[in-house]
């Protein structure tokens, strides 16, 4: 039997939930570290909770900087997580508040999207809400996905309230391009646009954040998202080496097997069916603007991958929001993890009953850590992780950041394998 059950697993979610929200939304003003106090759950160490609420008296001006209040329920309902881990955007599909089309150019395939900031409130907590500045008006911004080589071509529109630009973590030869203050057309204005332009390269999981300053204002608002670049395997044909962080010969049978792993990363091949793809954006919400966190989350949401009412056997309420990432066991399970934490130096991601192979910035096709159930990420550090539940029984698996704190304050989440 799988070590928590879906009754009390929905009882720590429900609980810990509950205890978040009203130390938000209070009546007493204590620091996020008075939240965890004690509290005994499904017989596990203890998880402890405790009040505290958003300070309303800020150093920082709220015409400038928004606030955060309480709806009762979540209100930005086009924005949902379990959609969001598989939604990527690559030219000829996506979502629909990301115009995007692919044609060739040149002998090169073109990629093109529709990007813009705007303000907006999101839910981070049932009943809590935080004014965050977005693209395309969600947290995370859009996932881009592509293959090496593409050219990426970013029209860009600012229509919020203060000056923003896209600066991505690719191997960018154009200084205009970089999307800083300091290059080509500098932060954008209201009203103003700009369409980057940037060559996918290389493969790998990668960032890309706002960089006008103050930088942690915009990137903690919500301005970051993920662009995946698969390799391309006749490229890695060609030039394995550039794949590996390995020092031996690349035999034929090393060579065949590099180009087929670049094959299952490709979402150009059917090699691709074979494997449950996610992004998870690591994020965190600084509620009362003190320069510290009070709400963690994978995906925007607070315990948005945890359990709530089902039947136990996968059967979830009608209209359920929280719930666990269902997965069959039968399929190779890879994971997009990107960190866009702010204020705490790191965050990281912790299985339950499994260990995972770990491929730094995704940007090889050997893993740079192999077997682990735990690694760490800085800010802005990615990379993927593959993981096999195919040995295991069906049930609820933990996984959550082994911060703890941050697991108790929304970080935390289960995988429900089938």
């Amino acid at each position: 039997m799988p070590s928590i059950d879906y009754e009390s697993a929905a009882d720590v979610t429900e609980r810990l939930e509950e205890r978040l929200v009203e130390s938000l939304t209070g009546e007493t003003s204590v620091s996020r570290r008075t939240v965890l106090g004690s509290l005994g759950v499904a017989g596990s160490a203890a998880v402890g909770l405790g009040s505290t609420r958003a300070s309303t008296s800020s150093d920082h001006d709220e015409g400038d900087h928004g606030n955060f209040g309480a709806a009762g329920e979540y209100r930005d309902l086009d924005f949902d997580p379990h959609e969001f881990l598989t939604a990527f955007n690559t030219g000829d599909s996506g979502q629909d508040n990301v115009p995007q089309q692919v044609y060739e150019e040149d002998g090169r395939t073109v990629r093109e999207f529709e990007f813009t900031a705007v303000d907006t409130t999101i839910t981070i907590a049932p009943g809590v809400e935080f004014q965050a500045w977005a693209y395309n008006g969600q947290v995370p911004g859009p996932t881009i996905r592509a293959v090496e080589g593409d050219l990426l071509r970013v029209k860009f529109t600012n229509l919020g309230r203060h000056a923003h630009t896209i600066h991505p973590h690719l191997k960018n030869l154009n200084p205009r391009m970089d999307g800083i203050p300091q290059n080509g057309p500098g932060v954008l204005d209201t009203g103003e646009s700009f369409t980057y332009e940037w060559i996918a390269q290389p493969a790998g999981t990668h960032f890309y954040h706002c960089h006008s300053l103050p930088l942690r204002e915009h990137i903690h608002r919500g301005l970051y998202g993920t662009i995946i670049v698969d390799p391309d395997p006749e490229r890695v044909r060609e030039n394995p080496r550039d794949y590996v962080n390995y020092p031996g010969p690349i035999t034929n049978d090393f060579r065949t097997q590099l180009v087929e792993e670049a094959k299952s990363r490709n979402h150009e091949y059917a090699e691709t069916d074979a494997v449950n793809e996610m992004v998870m954006v690591m994020n965190s919400f600084d509620t009362n603007f003190d320069g510290g966190n009070e709400v963690y989350a994978a995906n925007t949401r607070a315990f948005g991958y945890g359990v709530g009412h089902t039947d136990g056997n996968g059967n979830w309420a009608a209209g359920e929001t929280k719930r666990p990432i269902q997965i069959d066991r039968n399929e190779r399970q890879r994971v997009y993890l990107c960190n866009a934490t702010e204020f705490d130096l790191i965050n990281s991601f912790h299985t339950h009953s499994q260990f995972f192979d770990y491929y730094d910035h995704g940007t090889t096709l050997t893993p740079t850590h192999k077997t682990v159930d735990t690694i760490m990420q800085c800010q802005a550090q990615r990379g993927i992780i593959e993981i096999d539940y195919s040995d295991h029984e069906a049930g609820l698996y933990m996984f959550h950041a082994h911060q703890s704190e941050f697991a108790e304050l929304g970080w935390m989440s289960f995988f429900e394998v089938v």
